[in-house]
């Protein structure tokens, strides 16, 4: 049994960011449920044209013919998982090869409700393409004016993929006649022959940087005595995407060319810090939030404690305040890993209270929280975690436009079938309303554009309108945003209404303790092992401790232990080697690893259960119990 969940992973891209893959729900009997972006572009329909409509339209005559997408959800309903390669077809009747997988989704009660499909066009490069020719233009526009350097760029073959006018001026090619050839022609035939150009590169992809003096040659076969400096470019993900290369002519304005290195250094750092400022401080504004409302919390729960009184409230506030960081992190890791929401029917009403509570006690006195909610209002098919991270992103944006203090109207209301989400799904609009400064027609228009923010350097990161947008629509739903200058803004989550049948939620359910085992915990963070020791503790396990791998090494070959609760990131000895040696030692040994990761480091796939930081006692002892039985 499958469950389609957002797993953890903070900066926090969400699946609607994502425009290379599919990703959408379908229902049991194949109609879609729901459409991302990446849909939209991989496959032509917008949402409004192919939700409520059967998936199979997707492929091909013959393949429908042959029975295939029915066969596909059934052998997804019967495996857990469905995944193959095939031609599709667009709206426009192309055809494109794809990689699909189709897993079932169930709901708490364990009734199958439908089906996640993802898709991705395995011809198209056009990310990768895409970063190149940005990374070319912002280096082309650095270096258009230089004309007695020549700085040029190379894929990763060595091939010229950029010329500038100094490269023209003294080595005397035009763009045309040299783009596309291997640099290696500037090198004179002995070191062609020796391999020159070869380790200059391999030297600059193996140690960041390659510099050396020699001769070279110009188009018409005259040498002359170059500097040459190769530097390796990566893309974001540390993949190798080609080398800048300065050549300069050592008897020619050698002055100029160190000043023009100089300054081109400034920039790309400057560009690097305002970027880190800029992300940093806004993550650091929205925890200074969560912060001010568990610090509150916890000095009155002591204070309240000291005089006799019940300071349960203080701490639940606290805790749900902590839980609502653990989520922020979650959702920023995640916003780069490509995870999926879990997508239930959630209580609209109780989750703004929840959420409402918490921002009463961070947001400032001047500012009054209204509510205005109908006796009945149906559950929403959305992600809580996620929508209620939403909530506290548009009431923060609507705080920080009142300055002098105002109302913030938290509002709810059901819809009728096609009046606020296309088809015939009913659906509910979630509205936050103030009374602030409001935007204009051109603010408004890129208000969700990531990381466009009209707020102050450390103010915020940009992502919180993005982020929403991307949940509200991934979750079936849309957003709207109302603003005039001066007049206020007005902020409505439209989202799908849960069916009937699904809106009785079970409680969770706490796992029973296990039988009592020998459990050696590990954890360089001396308050993380004593909680963990003391959770273990009360569940009735006996607990030994080790502060690093060396310690738990030592402890395995004296003490005979059932269960072995790593943490991951931990100086000289990480997780994963001391699993590696202690499986070495003792095949039979169950282990269980923590991590604060959204997702292991690349290299390092675990086959042990893992644990994500931060954890509740129902999920430690569930972990347990998966781990033991």
């Amino acid at each position: 049994m499958t469950d389609v969940s957002l797993s953890s992973s903070s900066a926090n891209l969400l699946l609607q960011s994502i425009t290379d893959y599919a990703i959408y729900m379908i229902d049991t009997t194949g109609g879609v449920r729901s459409w991302n972006a990446g849909a939209e572009k991989l496959k032509g329909y917008k949402p409004d044209e192919i939700i409520g409509k059967h998936f199979s339209r997707f492929y091909t005559p013959e393949d429908r013919e042959q029975g295939k997408p029915a066969n596909a959800l059934r052998t997804a309903l019967r495996d857990g998982r469905f995944e193959a390669e095939g031609w599709r077809v667009r709206k426009d009747g192309e055809r494109f090869w794809a990689n699909v997988v189709i897993d079932p989704i169930w709901d708490e009660r364990g009734e199958h409700v439908g089906y996640a499909k993802i898709t991705r066009d395995l011809s198209e490069k056009r990310a990768a393409e895409e970063a190149l020719r940005r990374s070319e233009e912002r280096f082309r526009l650095l270096v258009q004016g230089v004309t007695d350097y020549a700085i040029y760029m190379l894929d990763p073959n060595g091939r010229v993929s950029s010329w500038n006018a100094g490269a023209q001026h003294f080595k005397g090619y035009t763009a045309d006649e040299i783009i596309g050839e291997h640099f290696s022609r500037f090198y004179p035939p002995e070191d062609r022959v020796a391999g020159v150009p070869q380790r200059a590169l391999q030297t600059a992809r193996d140690e960041g940087r390659f510099e050396a003096e020699g001769w070279r040659l110009r188009k018409d076969g005259s040498r002359f005595w170059a500097s040459v400096v190769v530097d390796p470019i990566h893309d974001d993900d540390g993949k190798l995407i080609g080398f800048t290369k300065i050549t300069r002519d050592l008897t020619e304005r050698k002055k100029s060319q160190e000043a023009l290195e100089r300054s081109r250094e400034q920039f790309f750092q400057a560009q690097k810090m305002e970027a880190i400022g800029q992300l940093t401080g806004g993550v650091a504004h929205d925890f200074n939030n969560l912060l001010a409302a568990i610090l509150g919390s916890l000095n009155l729960a002591k204070r309240r404690m000291s005089e006799g009184e019940d300071v349960t409230r203080f701490l639940d506030n606290a805790i749900q305040a902590a839980q609502r960081g653990a989520t922020l992190t979650q959702r920023m890791l995640a916003f780069a890993r490509k995870q999926e929401l879990r997508i239930e029917p959630v209580d609209l009403l109780d989750s703004v209270r929840g959420t409402i509570e918490l921002l009463g006690r961070t947001i400032g006195s001047g500012v009054h929280i209204k509510t205005s909610f109908p006796a009945n209002l149906p559950p929403v098919m959305a992600d809580r975690a996620q929508l209620e991270l939403a909530l506290i992103n548009l009431a923060v944006n609507a705080r920080d436009a009142m300055p002098e203090g105002g109302d913030i109207v938290i509002a709810g209301k059901a819809a009728a079938p096609g009046e606020g989400l296309a088809g015939d799904q009913a659906s509910v609009c979630l509205s936050i309303t103030d009374e602030g400064e409001g935007m204009d027609a051109k603010t408004l228009s890129r208000a969700v554009e990531p990381f466009f923010t009209t707020k102050g350097v450390g103010k915020g990161t940009g992502l919180g309108l993005s982020m929403v947008q991307g949940m509200v629509e991934q979750c079936g739903g849309r957003l709207v945003l109302q603003s005039e200058p001066g007049a206020g803004t007005r902020a409505e989550i439209w989202l799908p209404a849960a069916d009937c049948a699904e809106r009785i939620m079970a409680e969770p359910v706490t796992p029973a303790h296990s039988r009592p085992l020998r459990i050696l915990a590990v954890d360089d963070d001396p308050i993380v092992l004593l909680n963990t020791a003391t959770i273990l503790g009360d569940m009735g396990h006996h607990v030994l401790q080790a502060d690093s791998g060396a310690a738990a090494l030592a402890l395995l070959e004296t003490h005979e232990v059932d269960l072995l609760l790593t943490d991951y990131a931990m100086p000289q000895m990480s997780g994963a080697e001391l699993v590696d040696q202690a499986l070495q030692a003792n095949s039979d040994l169950r282990v269980i690893v923590v991590s604060g990761y959204a997702d292991l480091p690349k290299g390092r796939e675990l086959e042990v259960p893992r644990l994500s930081k931060p954890f509740t006692d129902a999920e430690l002892a569930e972990a347990i119990a998966d781990a033991t039985d």
